[in-house]
C-alpha cells in the first residue's frame, strides 16, 4: 500500500481516538475480521446480514493500525481505537481504492456489458501479459465490493489493472467507475440481461455507458461497431475517443452501415486481422469479436501484435468449456445465461459434428419480457434443428419453452438439474454433442456427474 495517513486525513478529516503519526504508511486494508494481521487497516462493511462494526473489538488484540467507523454506530469503541468517523463505510471503503489507484501509474481498463464480461477481461488479461505482471479481477470481484478489493491489491510491480464491472441496477457502475478511473473503457454489448431490474434495453445501455463516468478525458471506450442502440446511449455522455471493432459476417450487424476502426474476420480457427493471425482458443463468434476488442486494447497500450499468439487464455469454470465424457462431448456453459449468451452458445452447438443435444435452465431477472425471451431461445432451438432438448424448469417459463419447441424430436421438462439425468442417459450415443446452459441460480452443474459415459 503507497498511501498514508496523512491521505487519509486529507479525506476525511482528523481522526479520533489514539495518537499517529501523519505520515506512517497505510496498513493492509482489510474488511474481513477473521483476516485481521497486525498493522491492518479495517473496514466494518454492512451487509444485509451482517454488520461488521461488531467485530471492532477484535482490532486491538490483533494489534491493528486504525479503523473507519459508521457515524451512526453508537457503541462504545475500544479504548485508544484510532478511527474515522465517516458516513458510509463502503463509499469510504471505494474511496480508499481510488486514493490507491491515483498513486499507481498504471494503465487501468474497465470491462462491463449484458454478456461475456469475464470472457472479455480475461482476454485482456492474456493480451496484456507481455507487459509484465497483470492485476484483474478475479471470480465476481466485480461489484460494490469487490472492484475496491481488486484495485486495493494492486501494487507498483503490476503492468496494467483489468477490473471487471457488474451491475444490478443504475449507478452501479457509475460507483465504480468513479473509484477505478480507468483510461480504457470497454462495453461488450447491449443485451437484454437484468431487463426485468431496469425495465428496457435503452435503460440497460444508459446504465452501461455509466462506464465512462470516470474515464479519464482523453481515455478510450472499445465497443463492438454497428449498435444503434450503444452509439445513441455513448454518445449522450461520452464526446471522447471511441474505438469500434467489426468482425466480418457478424450476424448481428450491417456491416455496410458500422464504421470500424479494427476489422476482424474467422478463418477455420483463426482470427484474421489485417495480416495478423490470431489462433482462436474460445470457440464461438462470439468469442472471436471478444477477441477482437481485447486486441483493441493491446494495441492502445502498445503490446505489438506478433505477441499476441501466444496468449494464455484461462476462463473460469463454467463457460466456454468442453469437456470429454467418453463418447460424449460436453460444452459446459452453466456459470450463468442471458437471452443472447444462450443463443450465441446454440449457435456454437450446432456447428459441432455429430447429434446435438442442449439442457436449457430459465434466465433470471427478465422481468415482463421473461416469457418472451425464453420462447425466443426454444424457436432457435427449433430452428437450428437440435436432436433434443431438456428443460429445467417447473413454472411459466419452462412451459412456455415446451410449447415453441414442441416439434423436437426429443423434448422433456423437468423440475431439477438431477432430473434430467433420465432422459439424457436414454437418448445419448457415444460421438453426441450435449450443451449445459442457464442461469446461476439453476446450478446447472449438479447435471455432470450424473451424465452418462457413452
Amino acid at each position: 500500500m503507497t498511501l498514508t495517513l496523512r491521505q487519509l486525513i486529507d479525506a476525511w478529516g482528523t481522526p479520533e481516538g489514539g495518537a499517529f503519526e501523519p505520515d506512517a504508511p497505510l496498513g493492509r486494508v482489510c474488511t474481513d475480521s477473521r483476516q485481521l494481521q497486525e498493522g491492518d487497516f479495517f473496514v466494518p462493511l454492512v451487509g444485509e446480514r451482517f454488520d461488521g462494526h461488531h467485530f471492532l473489538d477484535q482490532l486491538p488484540e490483533r494489534h491493528g493500525q486504525a479503523a473507519v467507523v459508521n457515524r451512526s454506530w453508537a457503541q462504545p469503541l475500544p479504548p485508544n481505537l484510532l478511527h474515522w468517523r465517516v458516513d458510509d463505510t463502503l463509499l469510504a471503503y471505494q474511496q480508499l481504492a481510488l486514493l490507491h489507484r491515483r498513486s499507481l501509474a498504471q494503465p487501468l481498463v474497465a470491462v462491463t456489458g449484458s454478456a461475456g464480461k469475464t470472457t472479455t477481461r480475461e482476454l485482456i488479461r492474456a493480451a496484456l501479459a507481455p507487459l509484465g505482471p497483470i492485476q484483474a479481477s478475479e471470480g465476481n470481484n466485480n461489484n460494490d465490493v469487490g472492484v475496491p478489493l481488486t484495485v486495493l491489491k494492486a501494487d507498483v510491480d503490476h503492468r496494467a489493472l483489468v477490473i471487471e464491472l457488474g451491475m444490478r441496477g443504475p449507478g452501479e457502475i457509475e460507483r465504480l467507475s468513479r473509484c477505478t478511473e480507468p483510461d480504457l473503457a470497454v462495453i461488450t454489448n447491449i443485451g437484454t440481461a437484468h431487463i426485468g431490474r431496469l425495465g428496457s434495453r435503452e435503460a440497460i445501455a444508459a446504465a452501461k455507458c455509466e462506464i465512462t463516468a470516470g474515464l479519464h478525458p482523453k481515455g478510450t471506450v472499445v465497443i463492438p461497431a454497428g449498435d444503434p442502440l450503444l452509439e445513441r446511449a455513448l454518445a449522450a455522455v461520452w464526446s471522447g475517443r471511441v474505438l469500434r471493432v467489426l468482425l466480418v459476417d457478424d450476424p448481428q450487424v450491417d456491416a455496410d452501415l458500422a464504421d470500424a476502426d479494427l476489422i476482424g474476420a474467422i478463418d477455420g480457427n483463426q482470427l484474421l486481422i489485417g495480416g495478423d493471425r490470431l489462433p482462436l482458443q474460445l470457440e464461438g463468434r462470439h468469442n472471436a469479436r471478444n477477441l477482437l476488442l481485447a486486441v483493441a486494447v493491446a494495441d492502445r497500450l502498445g503490446v505489438s501484435r506478433k505477441a499476441l499468439p501466444g496468449m494464455q487464455v484461462i476462463v473460469p469454470g463454467g463457460r466456454n468449456r468442453r469437456l470429454q465424457q467418453g463418447g460424449l462431448t460436453l460444452l459446459d456453459e452453466t456459470y450463468n445465461a442471458s437471452p443472447e449468451a444462450v443463443l450465441a452458445a446454440l449457435d456454437l452447438l450446432a456447428a459441432q459434428p455429430g447429434r446435438r443435444f442442449a439442457v436449457l435452465g430459465t434466465m433470471l431477472e427478465l422481468g415482463e419480457r421473461s416469457l418472451e425471451l425464453h420462447r425466443e431461445v426454444a424457436a432457435r432451438a427449433v430452428q437450428l434443428g437440435l436432436d433434443g432438448l431438456v428443460l429445467v424448469d417447473a413454472g411459466a417459463e419452462g412451459a412456455a419453452m415446451a410449447e415453441v419447441a414442441a416439434s423436437l424430436p426429443n423434448l422433456q421438462l423437468v423440475s431439477s438439474p438431477e432430473a434430467a439425468a433420465a432422459p439424457l442417459s436414454a437418448w445419448l450415443t457415444s460421438g453426441d454433442v450435449l450443451l449445459l446452459k442457464a442461469s446461476r441460480g439453476v446450478a446447472l452443474e449438479r447435471l455432470i456427474p450424473l451424465l452418462p459415459r457413452l
